[in-house]
C-alpha cells in the first residue's frame, strides 16, 4: 500500500509559502486600490463639497473603517484559526476580503443614489477591513509554523512580500488605467476596473489556498489535546502584556508606510504642485526599495534576533521623522524620490521580521488570534487616522510636525522593543 504521508508533507512544503505570498498578495492589492482610490477618486463621487479638502479628508475617514474592522476580523478568525486550523480559515478570509473588494466596483456614485453611496462604500470597506484581519496572521503562521527554527524569519518574511507586491500591482494598475483614459473617462468608469478584476486574483488565491495542508503546529497541539476553549479570553488573561506590548512595538511600522504612501500622495498633489502621475511614479520606484529590504531584514534577524532587528529599525525611524519637512518641501523631485526610498528601505527592515517577531510572543493554542490582534491593533493605532492627523497637522502648523509625529510614535514602539519579554514559545 502506498505511503501518503510523505507526500502530503512534500505537498505542504511545496505550496506553503506560495501560498502565504499569493494571499498577501491579493489581500494587499484589494485594500490598496482602496487606498488610491480614496485619494484619487472618491473625494468626488462619493463625499462632493465645496471644500475640496473635506471631500479628502471624509474619504479618508472611510480608508480608516478597515484599521477599525481588522481587530474584529482577528478575533473571529482568530478564533476559528486557533480551534479548527489555519488552512479552513485563511480560505474564508479571502473570499470576505474578495467579495467585499469587488462589489465596491458595482456601487453606484453619490450623484445616482445620494447618502446611500457612501454608506454601502464603508459597508464594503468594513469588509475589507474583516478579511485582511483574519488574513494576515494565518498567512505568517502558515510559514513560519512550517518553518526550520533557524530560518523563521526567512520564511515569514514570504507573506510580508505580499505587500509591496500587491502596491506595485494597484499603483501600476492606476497609472496605467490613467495614462489610457482620459479622465473623465477614469472617473467615469476606470477605476472600478482594478475592483473588479481582483475577483480574477481571488480565484487563483482561492485555488491555491485549497491544495494547502495544515501546519505541523497545530497538528501536534491537536495530538497533545492541547488547546483552549476561548482563545481570546485566555490571550487576554494571560498574555496581556505581550499582547500591549507587541501592539504599541508594530505601531510604527503602519505609520511609516501610510505617511509614505497615502498622506504624501495626497500632499504632494493637492499642495506640492506634483502631478498625480509624476507621484505615483515616484512612489512605484521606492516601493522597490521596500521589496528588496524584507528579505534583508529577515536575513539579518535570523542572524541577530527579531527583536534586535526591530530596536535598530525603529531607532533609525526616530532620525528619519526630523527629515521629513527638509526633503518634502525641498522642491527637487530627486529629494523626494530619495526621501520616500529611504522610508520605504525603513519599512522593509521592520516589517520583514515583524511578522515572526509577533507570533514568538504567543503559544501554538492562541498564536493565530495573538498576532493577528497584535498586528491589527497596531494598524489602528498607527495608521487608521494617521493620513488625516498628518494632513491636519501640515495645514496647520507644517510638514515639520508630521515629522515630529512619526518620531514621536517611534519613541513609543522603541520603548515597548525594549519593554516585552524575551521568551519565545514552542513551535
Amino acid at each position: 500500500m502506498k505511503d501518503t504521508s510523505n507526500s502530503k508533507k512534500e505537498n505542504s512544503l511545496k505550496h506553503v509559502l506560495f501560498g502565504s505570498l499569493i494571499g498577501t498578495t491579493i489581500e494587499f492589492f484589494d485594500f490598496y486600490i482602496y487606498a488610491n482610490a480614496a485619494v484619487l477618486v472618491f473625494p468626488q463621487l462619493f463625499f462632493p463639497s465645496t471644500d475640496s479638502t473635506n471631500s479628502v479628508l471624509l474619504s479618508l475617514a472611510t480608508f480608516s473603517i478597515a484599521f477599525l474592522s481588522r481587530p474584529l476580523g482577528s478575533a473571529v478568525f482568530g478564533h476559528y484559526g486557533d480551534k479548527i486550523g489555519r488552512k479552513t480559515t485563511l480560505v474564508v478570509a479571502l473570499l470576505t476580503m474578495g467579495i467585499s473588494t469587488v462589489s465596491i466596483g458595482f456601487l453606484p456614485s453619490y450623484a445616482n443614489i445620494g447618502i446611500a453611496a457612501p454608506l454601502l462604500l464603508m459597508l464594503c470597506r468594513f469588509g475589507q477591513g474583516l478579511g485582511l484581519g483574519g488574513e494576515w496572521g494565518g498567512a505568517v503562521l502558515l510559514a513560519i509554523e512550517n518553518a526550520p527554527p533557524n530560518k523563521r524569519a526567512w520564511y515569514g518574511m514570504f507573506p510580508q512580500l505580499g505587500a509591496p507586491i500587491g502596491l506595485l500591482l494597484s499603483g501600476g494598475t492606476f497609472l496605467i488605467l490613467t495614462d489610457t483614459m482620459t479622465a473623465e473617462a477614469f472617473l467615469y468608469y476606470g477605476w472600478r476596473i482594478p475592483f473588479i478584476a481582483s475577483s480574477l486574483l481571488v480565484v487563483v488565491g482561492f485555488y491555491i489556498r485549497l491544495k494547502i495542508t495544515e501546519t505541523p503546529a497545530f497538528e501536534n497541539a491537536k495530538k497533545e489535546k492541547d488547546e483552549v476553549k476561548v482563545p481570546f479570553l485566555t490571550l487576554i488573561k494571560f498574555y496581556k502584556n505581550q499582547l500591549i506590548f507587541g501592539t504599541f512595538a508594530a505601531m510604527t511600522t503602519f505609520l511609516v508606510f501610510y505617511l509614505m504612501t497615502v498622506f504624501t500622495l495626497s500632499w504632494a498633489t493637492s499642495d506640492l504642485g506634483y502631478s498625480k502621475r509624476d507621484f505615483l511614479l515616484m512612489q512605484l520606484f521606492s516601493v522597490l526599495f521596500f521589496a528588496l529590504f524584507i528579505p534583508v531584514s529577515a536575513l539579518i534577524a535570523d542572524r541577530i534576533g527579531r527583536r534586535q532587528m526591530l530596536i535598530y529599525a525603529t531607532i533609525a525611524i526616530v532620525i528619519f521623522g526630523f527629515a521629513f519637512s527638509f526633503f518634502m518641501n525641498s522642491g527637487s523631485p530627486f529629494l523626494v524620490t530619495f526621501f520616500l526610498c529611504v522610508g520605504m528601505t525603513l519599512m522593509g527592515f521592520t516589517y520583514g521580521p515583524l511578522g515572526t517577531f509577533l507570533s514568538e510572543l504567543f503559544p501554538t493554542t492562541v498564536r493565530y488570534s495573538g498576532t493577528s490582534l497584535a498586528f491589527n491593533m497596531a494598524g489602528i493605532i498607527g495608521a487608521a487616522f494617521a493620513p488625516m492627523i498628518a494632513i491636519w497637522l501640515a495645514t496647520h502648523y507644517s510638514l515639520t510636525y508630521v515629522g515630529f509625529y512619526l518620531s514621536a510614535a517611534a519613541c513609543i514602539s522603541l520603548f515597548s522593543l525594549l519593554m516585552i519579554s524575551k521568551k519565545e514559545h514552542k513551535f
